[in-house]
């Protein structure tokens, strides 16, 4: 099994979108962080687990699931990489794989130390945009299957019946 840690917002940072996001509304940047990566998780087939600071959100540690994907807020004054280093030397195992996703260069050595494999925000940022093309790939195809007529018409013209149909004529 593969494990990808993701460092919040060490990549909220990264990410020119999410760090846009993150000027106007951070929760809302959190939250399309881990819209993306449950894409990430669906389409890799990886365990992923988001760890946030909890400087940033007052309050006791906490732990919960969206999207199937695992969120971690830590404890107060218990850093991401803290726990990210923990969460690596225990779930590390002949039958895992653990990757940690961060730009905080000291982290990625320290994981790097304890077997984990690193994978720089920007990394990520590709491997996520190549993972989108490839389900605009597939979700095209599937449409383009789905359209069952039971009038033989031109593909011209099923589009333009298409367009009808979604108001966008």
């Amino acid at each position: 099994m593969n494990i990808l840690l993701v460092d919040g917002y060490n990549i909220i940072g990264a990410w020119p979108e999410l760090r846009e996001l993150k000027e106007r509304n951070l929760s809302e940047a959190r939250d399309r962080l881990i819209e993306k990566m449950a894409e990430y998780q669906a389409f890799s087939g990886y365990r992923v687990i988001v760890v946030f600071d909890a400087h940033f959100v007052q309050g006791i540690e906490r732990k919960y699931k969206n999207f199937k994907v695992e969120i971690i807020f830590t404890r107060e004054n218990e850093s991401a990489d803290e726990r990210i280093e923990k969460m690596a030397i225990n779930l590390n195992n002949i039958k895992t794989q653990i990757y940690v996703a961060t730009s905080d260069f000291t982290e990625q050595w320290v994981v790097f130390g304890q077997g984990a494999l690193r994978k720089s925000a920007r990394e990520l940022l590709n491997e996520m945009n190549h993972i989108e093309i490839e389900i605009d790939k597939k979700l095209n195809n599937t449409t383009k299957f789905k359209q069952n007529s039971k009038i033989d018409l031109t593909d011209e013209v099923a589009e333009i019946f298409e367009k009808w149909r979604r108001g966008r004529f």
